[in-house]
């Protein structure tokens, strides 16, 4: 059966299932919205795009799908930038916008159930009524969504004291590769467990790109609100007097909510933006925030303020209240779109390299920047080293490919480095070519026997994170060794 006879299938299958209710998108203007992510150096125009409103038609398109061999991939808002959620050609993307209901809030076990779609700021909005939040908070957090978070394992300013989603999501309901229905975490969603016995089968599901299932339901920890919020700017005269300070805040026992940084450019950019107050002469500044009890913030907030003086601090700006300190986060979130005022495209790229080699990673990136002619900002979680480079270019000048060896480039540098090739962005298609760097053979190898073991047929969200010969050439092929069921036809690649 040829992939246009597949697709025709599918889609009688999941009419007669569904009825009416399911959204169907067919046309190519409609599909096209749905070819790339927020990274838009990948695009792949999908076969038929579903928007399900239920568990049940979720569950009916992924057994349609099963039936006629033809992968597909969930997509929440489209805020990726990894290519995680990337259409395979001629395939079905399955749309999770509908699925948007938050379903319960409980201020008492301080756990709050909700579906895919909703947004991530959405569920603290909820919270707030019961003086809780919910602690993970991408810079997209006002549109990105919990299914996507929980795909890509989202951290956020604040995951230094707070960790990432996978600290805070207690179990998952989702469809698996087979059509069935399972809770990960628990035996019960509306009764999520915080310690449950045997696998955890949880934690492989938060972070595994969407391959190894569809999330529709999740049950998330709901923190009590803080009682006092400090915050301050503190500019420095280079980069490496920043880096030194963060690793000076930490060696002395003190775990803020948030240290952030950003080099000249990216300040620059935010203040041209969003008029926060940076300073645009500084050649870094950090973002340092502390949370808790009042007494005890009050006197850690005293000596973060002297071990940035005591490292070069410039200039040390504290914020008097919450509009202040408002207007600051507004500038850092802002980073990515601020970059336009810089240039017309850029790249985004996410790795992590260890806190005391803050300042030698940067130099690297100087050096790979200025060998390959190009501009790179830098906007990063100081706190935990994950590294935010944005390589500026102009396509229109034929730079496109010498930015992308550089996004990669970057991204290797930081596991030479010993750190990772990503903090909370994810492989995906992106740098999926680099993974051998990080992993053995048989790293990859066990992983992928883990995510067969999942999804045996290889539909589920295909094409991502481990390198293949037809996306990283055949000169890379072979990097690691594909499951052993591939040899005998049981898995099979579309």
């Amino acid at each position: 059966m040829d992939r246009e006879r597949a697709l025709r299938a599918v889609l009688a299958d999941v009419t007669a299932a569904c009825g009416p209710s399911l959204r169907v998108l067919a046309g190519a203007a409609e599909r096209r919205a749905y070819e790339t992510d927020a990274l838009t150096a990948h695009r792949v125009l999908p076969g038929l795009v579903l928007l399900p409103d239920n568990r049940e038609q979720v569950a009916a398109i992924v057994r349609a799908c099963l039936a006629q061999g033809v992968p597909y991939v969930a997509r929440g808002a489209g805020t990726g930038l990894s290519g995680g959620a990337l259409p395979a050609e001629s395939g079905v993307v399955i749309g999770l916008a509908r699925l948007n209901r938050i379903l319960e809030v409980d201020p008492d076990r301080r756990i709050a159930i909700v579906e895919p779609g909703v947004t991530n700021q959405a569920i603290s909005a909820a919270a707030g009524e019961f003086d809780l939040y919910y602690a993970p908070d991408p810079s997209s957090q006002v549109v990105c969504t919990i299914g996507g978070n929980v795909a890509e394992n989202s951290g956020g300013a604040h995951c230094l004291k707070y960790g990432f989603t996978s600290h805070h999501v207690l179990a998952v309901e989702a469809v698996l590769p087979d059509g069935s229905v399972a809770v990960l975490g628990s035996d019960d969603i509306e009764a999520p467990c915080y310690d449950a016995p045997g696998y955890d089968l949880r934690g492989v599901f938060v972070g595994a790109e969407g391959t190894c299932g569809v999330a529709t339901r999740i049950a998330v920890r709901l923190l009590r609100t803080p009682e006092v919020v400090r915050t301050l700017v503190a500019d420095f005269p280079d980069v490496a007097s920043a880096g030194d300070t963060v690793s000076a805040v930490i060696a002395a026992g003190i775990v803020p909510a948030a240290i952030e940084m950003m080099d000249n450019l990216a300040i620059r950019a935010c203040e041209d933006a969003v008029h926060a107050g940076y300073d645009r002469q500084a050649a870094a500044s950090l973002i340092i925030e502390l949370d808790g009890p009042g007494q005890e913030c009050a006197e850690l907030f005293d000596e973060v303020s002297a071990l940035c003086s005591a490292h070069g601090c410039t200039r040390l700006r504290i914020a008097a209240d919450a509009a202040e300190r408002a207007a600051i986060w507004a500038g850092r979130k802002a980073a990515f779109a601020a970059m336009g005022r810089l240039s017309p495209e850029f790249l985004l790229q996410d790795g992590v390299v260890p806190r005391t080699r803050l300042a030698e990673a940067l130099t690297g990136i100087a050096r790979l920047a200025a060998d390959a002619g190009l501009r790179v900002a830098n906007v990063f979680h100081a706190g935990d080293g994950n590294l935010h480079p944005l390589v500026l270019y102009r396509a229109a000048d034929g730079e496109e490919p010498d930015a992308e060896r550089l996004a990669a480039d970057i991204a290797e540098l930081c596991v030479a480095l010993g750190g990772s090739l990503s903090g909370e962005h994810g492989i995906g298609v992106d740098k999926a070519c680099s993974m051998p760097k990080m992993f053995s053979p048989a790293d990859l190898a066990a992983m992928d026997r883990l995510r067969a073991a999942f999804d045996p047929s290889g539909l589920c969200n295909p094409g991502k994170v481990f390198p293949t010969p037809a996306l990283c050439g055949e000169a890379r092929a072979g990097a690691y060794q594909p499951h052993p069921l591939e040899e005998t036809g049981k898995i099979q690649r579309w």
